[in-house]
């Protein structure tokens, strides 16, 4: 049992988006090359970049896909429109909701929303958490918890300062449910791992460009043309998970998605 992780790939419709796009393709291509294939793949937010017709691009370049893909907000990101063109289908859990529960045959994937609509950083909320509390609880199985903002610091200041702002309260949650295996977050365009409430929270690199790695609070931050990666979550016995860097290679496993061309 697998899960492969990416993230952030601020798809865009303008004059420069076939680089996004081009990048998110070659990662879902080098995941085929995965033996066993990984069970899911999970995209922990910044699906686009403020550029909400870029979902019907997603679309495009998510169709035909062989295994399932669970899609995340993040601060760039419209629940109406992600919805909109996403309601319904299994890339969405089937529901019409931005936090979904998906069960595969061996762990379960719980998709929580952290956008919030007056800042970059991230929220979960009363309700929401005490969602996520059920649903563990409805569970006998490894649980995997997916979101967009970290809930720890990462030693970048500039995005401590736009981190999961409830972080502390989703700890609180987590400690009472000791099969929750993995946290999966996004956000940050670096992989970074810490102990958190019991278990670890793994965020994946960007499928696009990598941040600084500005840890003084003066050093300015930029995006990077680093080499493009993604993270492999695996099961090796239900309660022993590991975790690998996966770099991206050449296009591979017959898959037959194309990335859509720039458009002006």
């Amino acid at each position: 049992m697998s899960i492969a992780h990416l993230s952030d790939p601020h798809l865009r419709t303008d004059a420069v988006s076939a680089g996004p796009a081009e990048a998110l393709h070659r990662a879902l291509g080098t995941v085929l090359a995965i033996d066993p294939r990984p069970d899911c793949v999970v995209i922990t937010g910044d699906l686009s970049e403020y550029r909400h017709d870029a979902y019907a691009q997603l679309a495009g370049l998510l169709d035909g896909y062989p295994i399932p893909v669970h899609l995340v907000m993040g601060n760039h990101d419209d629940a109406s429109a992600l919805t909109r063109v996403f309601g319904g289908t299994p890339f969405l859990g089937g529901t019409h909701e931005t936090r979904y529960v998906v069960d595969h045959e061996t762990f379960s994937v719980v998709v929580l929303d952290s956008w919030r609509p007056d800042s970059p950083g991230g929220l979960l909320g009363s309700e929401q958490l005490s969602w996520l509390d059920d649903v563990i609880v409805q569970r006998d199985r490894p649980v995997v918890v997916a979101l967009h903002h970290p809930p720890v610091d990462v030693g970048i200041p500039f995005l401590d300062g736009m981190k999961l702002e409830d972080g502390d309260r989703l700890a609180e949650v987590l400690r009472r449910h000791p099969r929750v295996v993995r946290v999966l977050a996004g956000h940050v365009h670096r992989v970074v791992s810490a102990p958190f409430a019991g278990t670890l929270v793994c965020t994946a690199p960007s499928t696009h460009r990598q941040s600084t790695l500005a840890l003084r609070p003066a050093q300015p931050m930029g995006y990077l043309h680093e080499p493009a990666a993604f993270l492999l979550h695996a099961g090796v016995r239900p309660e022993h998970w590991v975790t690998h860097v996966v770099p991206v290679g050449a296009l591979v496993g017959g898959w037959r998605g194309s990335p859509p061309r720039a458009t002006t």
